[in-house]
């Protein structure tokens, strides 16, 4: 037997190092297994542990309640709730744009020319053969005397009957001299006949020979809120049919003058309309302004100019009565008081001096009287710088305005203003008249 030949002590491995062979073990047995096993089998198998220790980390605090899980919710709420709302839209457009429709304004416009022209023509033979003017030879356009139909300008509207009624602007089809096509969303064309303009609240219908055409469905604007969804369809700068905008009712109760892309002729200033930061220009003027339902709460009508993120929209309140007397008459009756005013404010009265505060004072604008000629409300007395501040005891106010509560009346009814004229109260009697066409 061989001897130390020193002072020699039995070596036994130490805890320390039994521990890490037996990791380096436990690492090269794993590492031949994750190998040798087939690939679904080891993605269960890391996918198991991962799930344990995303559970651990994740879903279970120190204390073991489950904090983290409560945050996932809501996370998962969060996002159910903006699909919610994305595929509220999508739904609201799918069922109201077939209904939308493209309105083409096309007029007979003079053929031009490119004709031969001698600007020397004038002087005298001698003076154009000595320069050689003679045989100069320019173009410069010139009227053929000939006319060509010629697509013009372009707006949108809305199928309110199966039969072929449709709402729009009545600026989009004011040109008496134009004639109208309605392109519909499946990309048919058919000749339009205007049936009737509104110019007090900028509306029309016009008619086409179809049937079995889709409808959209109206709302109630009464119930609209500042905050709300606004849905704009139309045909956006006339020529992208069924474009979509989306915003939110930004105010109420605004006036504003609206006239045509073309000119400032024949504007005319609306009362009690919505605002929107839905985008609308000029080939969405007469399009549906819808809610998160699909249902119309106004029409598309005008855009402040020079700005940008405000539109505007007629309640479509104030479009049922013109829908039902065209429906029930082939006609739009509008009752005509006759006076142009300004919803006052506070601000307004207290800036010029006028003694109340709230209804509709009398004044004249850039186009035209503050009272019209021959008008009910001439008749009855009513004068420039009147404020009407009730019409048969109801409050004229910015959220009641004069042409709210006419609207309310027909043709033939009779109506008692009380009118705050310089400070003194007096009542007239007022018996309301057929807009004339040309009003």
């Amino acid at each position: 037997m061989k001897m130390c030949k020193f002072n020699c002590k039995k070596i036994f491995p130490t805890k320390k190092s039994f521990i890490i062979s037996f990791l380096v073990f436990i690492i090269l047995i794993g590492g031949i297994l994750f190998f040798a096993i087939p690939s679904n089998a080891s993605k269960s198998f890391i996918s198991f542990w991962n799930n344990r220790i995303s559970h651990n980390l994740f879903y279970k605090n120190n204390n073991g309640s489950v904090a983290n899980n409560a945050s996932s919710s809501n996370e998962n709420s969060l996002y159910q709730s903006a699909d919610s709302y994305e595929q509220a839209v999508i739904s609201a457009v799918k069922n109201a744009s077939p209904a939308v429709v493209s309105i083409i304004i096309s007029k007979n416009v003079p053929v031009v020319e490119q004709c031969p022209y001698n600007p020397f023509g004038d002087l005298p033979p001698e003076f154009q053969q000595f320069f050689g003017f003679g045989s100069s030879t320019f173009t410069a356009p010139c009227d053929t005397g000939k006319t060509t139909l010629q697509e013009v300008g372009g707006g949108s509207g809305f199928i309110i009957s199966s039969d072929g009624l449709i709402l729009t602007n009545k600026h989009v089809v004011s040109d008496t001299s134009a004639s109208y096509t309605v392109l519909l969303s499946n990309g048919d064309k058919y000749p339009a006949k205007v049936l009737a303009r509104d110019p007090s609240q900028d509306l029309a219908v016009v008619k086409i020979d179809a049937n079995n055409l889709p409808t959209v469905q109206i709302g109630d604007s009464s119930n609209v809120q500042l905050g709300q969804t606004a849905i704009a369809i139309g045909n956006a700068l006339g020529q992208f049919s069924n474009t979509v905008s989306v915003g939110v009712i930004s105010g109420l109760s605004r006036t504003v003058t609206a006239s045509d892309q073309y000119s400032n002729v024949n504007q005319e200033t609306i009362h009690n309309v919505i605002q929107t930061d839905a985008a609308i220009n000029f080939g969405n003027s007469g399009g549906p302004l819808l809610n998160l339902r699909g249902e119309v709460i106004g029409i598309n009508t005008a855009i402040a100019s020079g700005a940008q993120s405000i539109g505007f929209a007629i309640p479509i309140n104030q479009a049922k009565r013109d829908i039902n007397s065209i429906k029930n008459s082939g006609k739009i009756q509008v009752a005509y008081l006759g006076v142009r005013y300004i919803s006052l404010t506070p601000d307004i009265a207290k800036a010029q001096n006028i003694p109340v505060d709230s209804g509709a004072l009398v004044r004249g604008d850039a186009n035209g009287p503050a009272v019209m000629k021959d008008s009910p409300a001439e008749k009855a007395g009513v004068q420039a710088e009147d404020v009407i501040t009730k019409v048969n005891n109801q409050v004229v106010d910015q959220n009641n305005d004069l042409s709210t509560i006419i609207a309310q009346y027909n043709v033939g009814d009779t109506i008692t203003l009380t009118i705050n004229r310089a400070g003194k109260i007096i009542t007239l009697k007022v018996t309301l008249e057929e807009r004339p066409a040309s009003k």
